[in-house]
């Protein structure tokens, strides 16, 4: 029935892309609200021993974007994806201009250009390039990539609390306040997480950012703080032409300690790279090849603990930000067999 149900999708997708792409405006009872929605279909197959191939939905989400005021807007979005339901973005949006805006409620933090960027906009299925079956990685499991160690230690992704962002010519920003604990899960301490973004765009093409986080978790009652940098660049811009994107992390691996109790320090380094090309079809707008390279240490002190990740993929749009296509995720661990990841499936936006 889900192979059923995820390939009735792609097939709709692919005969009525008008649709896919509408969104729809009511008017709320005291705001203009926006309707709008994700579905992310996805098949993966892993290399990995007992690991079984499976057909699933990775995202089912929906969201409003309420406009009260132009001072006042606000966005709801739940995703119903894996027999449940979560909320995750829930915010109120003060807009005292475009050099200052200030946030209240659930939303990303300010960190990690890869985590900030929407999953509307990137062509690689998984972020981490996770590997079913596979859970080697010092501290944070799965596999040592960029995006495991970010997300896995908390310095990235959603969280609860108070943002401010905004840009002043070429210079722009964003910054964080929140409780640490992640979508939907109350404060454990008294401690608070900080996540510092600031960037310059150089260019019409190039931006280079950098950004600070700062992490409270618990150990044994006590609260201790851990801290990761990160500085990254980002030449082009989305669905035209060629976009690179690349970044360094380093940081406290707050769940990996040594002999006296202190976080072990991780070193982490992506890069990703794709070319948007239009076709002249009626039912394909463009093909977009793209490859990924990503390496991971989970602890500096230590040797042959580490592993790289490679990912070739491809891309086919129908209309706007709808799409088909293919990644492989291979994993080469510093020592151990190297193993692999199959996934094909569709992204729709409407």
């Amino acid at each position: 029935m889900r192979r059923l149900f995820m390939w009735v999708i792609v097939l709709l997708a692919l005969l009525a892309p008008g649709a896919a792409q509408a969104q729809i405006s009511v008017d709320g009872r005291a705001a203009s609200l926006t309707l709008g929605g994700r579905l992310h279909t996805q098949y993966q197959a892993s290399s990995v021993d007992g690991a079984v191939s499976d057909f699933f939905i990775r995202r089912a989400r929906f969201l409003v974007d309420a406009d009260f005021t132009e001072f006042v807007t606000a966005r709801v979005q739940s995703d119903f994806a894996g027999g449940g339901a979560s909320l995750l973005d829930a915010y109120i949006r003060l807009n005292f201009d475009p050099s200052f805006r200030l946030y209240m409620g659930q939303f990303k933090r300010s960190f990690d250009i890869f985590y900030l960027d929407s999953s509307t906009d990137l062509s690689i299925f998984e972020r981490d390039g996770r590997i079913p079956g596979l859970s080697t990685c010092g501290g944070v499991g799965r596999i040592c990539s960029y995006g495991q160690f970010t997300d896995a230690l908390d310095y990235a992704d959603r969280d609860t609390g108070i943002k401010i962002d905004g840009t002043a010519g070429t210079f722009l920003y964003q910054a964080s306040l929140t409780n640490g604990t992640g979508v939907g899960v109350s404060d454990e301490n008294d401690g608070k997480s900080i996540a510092l973004r600031g960037g310059v765009a150089v260019t019409e093409e190039l931006v280079l950012s950098g950004n600070l986080g700062v992490h409270d978790y618990v150990v044994e009652d006590d609260t201790e703080q851990a801290v990761a940098w990160s500085a990254d660049a980002q030449w082009g811009t989305w669905r035209d032409g060629l976009l690179v994107q690349a970044a360094l992390v380093s940081g406290d691996n707050w769940r990996l300690l040594d002999a006296s109790d202190d976080p072990r320090r991780f070193l982490a380094f992506q890069a990703m790279g794709s070319f948007y090309s239009p076709l002249d079809g009626d039912r394909l707008e463009a093909v977009e090849p793209l490859f990924r390279v990503s390496f991971g240490d989970p602890a500096r002190a230590l040797d042959d603990d580490g592993g790289t990740l490679v990912t070739p993929g491809i891309m086919f749009y129908f209309m706007g930000k709808n799409k088909i296509g293919a990644n492989l995720d291979y994993y080469i661990p510093d020592t151990g067999d190297s193993e692999f990841v199959f996934r094909t499936g569709a992204f729709l936006y409407f």
